[in-house]
């Protein structure tokens, strides 16, 4: 597929890139800045993704999108990803882009349940406050769209390798870390099932 990634500057981005390319699909990304380097196969496209005009450049004949965008400072009030997926739903229902990955975090929504009561009682409402509020409110915009997504709802993210062994929560399950490898394992992955489509999940390793 065509697949335009947008969050590939970050470090679970930059392991999509890498996992989509090897799996056979052409990769675009839309970067800010051109300050790593990617591989020869890859479109880099260097715009704002909070700019409209922007995302429309690098949304041209892409078939689907996933978005890796996290922002800084999670405690405090921002509104980041709400205003970039507002342009990627937007831009996606105008090119007839059909499919959308989303990382968002545990603790959103229902998600809540499937963490550890301190990190429910103690993370979320203090360190995640800002974070989690914007990542609802962006969920909120998938969820409205015309087109398939997929929301993944990751806990705490660590840089180890992949395991294989990732799993999705049910209602009553809990759930502690996953490796940004086994994340972007996951969400290459769904490009090509549609096991999931119109679900938010939090995926794990344990």
């Amino acid at each position: 597929m065509k697949v335009l990634v947008f969050g590939a500057n970050g470090k679970t981005g930059r392991l999509v890139v890498d996992r989509a390319i090897a799996s056979g699909h052409e990769v675009t990304v839309l970067v800010r800045h051109a300050s790593l380097s990617f591989p020869a196969s890859v479109r880099v496209i260097v715009g704002d993704a909070l700019k409209i005009m922007d995302v429309r450049r690098a949304m041209n004949c892409q078939e689907a999108v996933i978005e890796c965008i996290g922002g800084n400072a999670p405690w405090m009030a921002q509104t980041l990803e709400r205003n970039i997926m507002h342009n990627i739903v937007t831009l996606m229902e105008e090119s007839g882009a059909r499919l959308l990955l989303v990382v968002s975090a545990m603790g959103v929504a229902e998600s809540k349940s499937h963490s550890s009561w301190w990190y429910r009682l103690l993370v979320l409402p203090t360190f995640l406050r800002g974070v989690i509020a914007d990542k609802t409110a962006m969920e909120a915009i998938v969820r409205q769209s015309q087109i398939d997504w997929v929301i993944a709802r990751p806990p705490i993210l660590t840089d180890g390798t992949a395991t294989a062994k990732v799993h999705v929560l049910g209602k009553t399950q809990t759930g502690h870390v996953i490796t940004r490898a086994d994340l972007a394992v996951w969400l290459v992955e769904q490009l090509e099932t549609k096991a999931y489509i119109g679900q938010a999940l939090t995926i794990v390793n344990s």
